[in-house]
């Protein structure tokens, strides 16, 4: 006796990104990834990995960078989101973002939301910027270009621009 398929079970969930509320009708299983690529269209976040290791699809949870890949976006109800998308204000890039292009810390791109999201919650934890400590705090992101030098530089230049 064949058994009928049957679709998942949804969940409401409200995501509130970049200060904007989403409210979506979700399967419980998807990630806080693919809500926010294929559901709400932000693309900024990238699928590197899928598995957690390769750091693309850092994004901010309550000022805390998490690898959306690996939660589920019904975990963060009413949670504040803050993906690359989100940073620029008023059409001015954030200073992590302008430190990025001025030191050329990026090649391809891939990984460089990952990596300014990463940056930003480094500078937002305060502290020392040494390039050890900016290594170690940012050895999450991969950057298969190898522009880990830039990057160092970029953020503690950045590190003088943000208040």
């Amino acid at each position: 006796m064949a058994t009928e398929a049957r679709a998942p079970a949804t969940t409401s969930v409200t995501l509130v990104i970049n200060g904007t509320e989403y409210p979506l009708e979700i399967d419980p299983r998807v990630t806080l990834l693919d809500a926010l690529r294929e559901r709400l269209r932000l693309t900024g976040t990238k699928k590197g990995c899928d598995q957690g290791a390769c750091g693309a699809c850092t994004v901010l949870v309550d000022g805390k960078p998490i690898l959306s890949c690996l939660t589920l976006a019904v975990m963060h109800d009413r949670s504040e989101i803050t993906t690359i998308e989100g940073l620029e204000r008023d059409g001015k890039l954030h200073a992590v973002q302008e430190a990025f292009v001025e030191h050329d810390a990026f090649q391809c791109g891939y990984c460089t939301p990952g990596q300014i999201l990463s940056a930003v919650a480094l500078l937002q934890e305060g502290g020392e910027l040494t390039p050890e400590r900016i290594r170690e705090r940012m050895s999450g992101n991969i950057c298969r270009c190898g522009a880990y030098t830039n990057i160092v530089d970029a953020i503690r230049d950045a590190a003088g621009r943000t208040p």
